[in-house]
């Protein structure tokens, strides 16, 4: 018997939710971190186009494409390769948007409450070597489609689907938002008000996933959000959060805008993923 057959028997005595694990940090953190090197290396135009064959290549690759044959299958299913409907589709769309909508608002109500930390929420995030604006969207686009492909495969895929089969829908998304929230935990400005808000975010990207039976409408909703936290909240690109806490200002008209904001968007959410499971007839215990 080869050594790599000896690793692969290893391998697979390992427990479900260990190698679940290992496999979605190493699918999203080490496919993710291949765009900042290139941007450094090549400048954003060269970098963007390189970063978008290698996302091809990526995709193609953990939804079941390429060596080894083995696990091809695997690969497939950790992926939740599927073809949703139209109507699953307008859902899940509605539920990609509002999603990111939600957590945005979470942000902005979190920051009416407490000081707007903005040098920790910049710090790591200097775009400031692209010489040109439009350069600097282009950077802030192609980072938030990076992280949105790179993370949902990882996280919703490859670390909660084996568990979601093994254990069910609850534990594998308490799994993998635990895990996504604890490797954000690393960033400056990961303070304890955000915590749960990516947390959260974790929670309802796994439920999208598992409602949805595809891991597309999390990346899309992952992008947006993206978009708009490398825009706006960690370069500046977008503008600056300028807005006092109520401690100061009262309870003003923003204030209950962003509450009732925050309220709608979530009813939205929940009530698009209720949808996809009624026009899919979801069964949830169907592919355990």
């Amino acid at each position: 018997m080869t050594t790599h057959a000896i690793d692969r028997i290893r391998w697979t005595k390992l427990p479900v939710p260990l190698r679940a694990i290992v496999s979605g940090l190493l699918i999203a953190l080490v496919a993710a971190n291949v765009w900042p090197l290139l941007l450094l290396n090549l400048g954003a135009p060269l970098a963007a186009i390189a970063e978008g064959v290698f996302l091809a290549f990526y995709v193609w690759w953990a939804s079941g494409g390429g060596p080894p044959r083995k696990t091809r299958t695997v690969r497939a299913m950790a992926f939740r390769r599927a073809t949703l409907s139209r109507k699953q589709w307008f859902w899940s769309l509605i539920a990609a948007f509002f999603f990111a909508v939600s957590v945005h608002a979470s942000i902005v109500l979190l920051f009416r409450f407490v000081p707007f930390p903005i040098a920790a929420f910049r710090r790591g995030y200097d775009f400031s070597f692209i010489p040109s604006t439009s350069l600097r969207w282009l950077a802030v686009v192609v980072s938030a489609i990076s992280a949105g492909i790179c993370e949902e495969t990882g996280f919703r895929g490859y670390m909660q689907r084996p568990i979601e089969k093994r254990y069910g829908a609850p534990a594998a998304i308490l799994i993998s938002s635990l895990f996504f929230t604890s490797v954000h935990l690393t960033k400056d400005w990961a303070t304890a008000g955000i915590v749960p808000i990516v947390f959260g975010a974790g929670v309802l990207l796994g439920l999208l996933a598992r409602t949805s039976g595809s891991l597309i409408p999390g990346m899309i909703g992952h992008v947006l959000m993206d978009v708009g936290l490398f825009a706006y909240w960690w370069t500046g690109i977008a503008g600056t959060f300028n807005a006092l806490p109520v401690s100061q200002t009262g309870l003003d008209r923003f204030f209950a805008v962003t509450c009732l904001t925050l309220a709608v968007s979530l009813f939205l959410v929940l009530f698009a993923m209720s949808k996809i499971r009624t026009v899919s007839g979801l069964q949830v215990s169907s592919d355990e």
